[in-house]
């Protein structure tokens, strides 16, 4: 069964509009991520409107978001072809979120509550403390544990910054940001190769003690340290465009 396919809602009626739009995004995200949507594959509006039972409306939203995160190219009437992220974009990308994230946790010292910034601290010091060297079934649930730490701090920052727009912006760009890195983990997971978890942990270590000592400069170096190292890692598991073979033969003529 495909990510969509399990992503899937039992009733298209319990969504409104905006909900219907945000899981296709989040839905073909992940399956670009994972590599089940390779680049150059083409997305056919009518397609996707059957796939996912849904109208066409929200699905060319969609594509238009997609587009607007560079992962596709949308062509009137025709659908959308899947791009290839090449490194510029990724640079781009991470120089983007860099700001932002700086821009939020400078805003957000001395905003979040101490008590949920002391209980993250303590979880990134138990991840910190455990056997790197897992089998399968506990290394599962510590990628549960460390992507729900992740998310959480980077959403409780966005939060305390108090700025609505900056707020949108990051909601906007995580999708894209998780969809990658729990890729990148997953790849990680199955080449049984954890490196990252502990470096991602001291980086949050490093980001949530600058925020408890209210130390907003601390804060935005140790912020941009996480994201310019978690956005190399995840970048490696970008998937590639096919190669072409070099001598393709060609059919004789009849």
């Amino acid at each position: 069964m495909s990510v969509s396919e399990t992503n899937r809602p039992n009733s298209t009626s319990a969504w409104d509009h905006g909900q219907r739009r945000q899981s296709l995004v989040e839905s073909l995200i992940r399956e670009i991520a994972s590599g089940s949507l390779r680049p150059g594959e083409h997305l056919v509006t009518q397609g996707l409107s059957r796939r996912f039972g849904v109208s066409h409306t929200p699905v060319r939203e969609a594509l238009i978001m997609l587009a607007g995160m560079g992962l596709v190219d949308v062509a009137p009437n025709r659908g959308a072809i899947v791009r290839r992220v090449t490194p510029r974009e990724i640079r781009e990308i991470r120089q983007v979120r860099v700001a932002l994230e700086r821009a939020a946790v400078r805003l957000a010292c001395g905003q979040i509550p101490r008590a949920r910034l002391e209980r993250l601290r303590d979880d990134s010091r138990a991840l910190l403390e455990l056997d790197w060297n897992w089998d399968d079934e506990r290394s599962e649930g510590i990628l549960v544990r460390a992507r729900a730490l992740d998310s959480e701090l980077h959403d409780l920052i966005a939060a305390g910054s108090g700025n609505a727009f900056l707020i949108h912006e990051l909601e906007r760009l995580n999708i894209l940001f998780r969809a990658f890195r729990d890729a990148a983990w997953s790849r990680s997971q199955d080449r049984r190769d954890f490196h990252r978890l502990p470096a991602e942990a001291s980086e949050h270590l490093a980001i949530i003690e600058a925020l408890l000592a209210g130390d907003r400069r601390a804060a935005a170096r140790a912020m941009t340290q996480h994201i310019v190292s978690g956005m190399t890692y995840w970048g490696r598991a970008i998937p590639k465009e096919a190669p072409r073979p070099t001598n393709p033969i060609k059919e004789k003529p009849k």
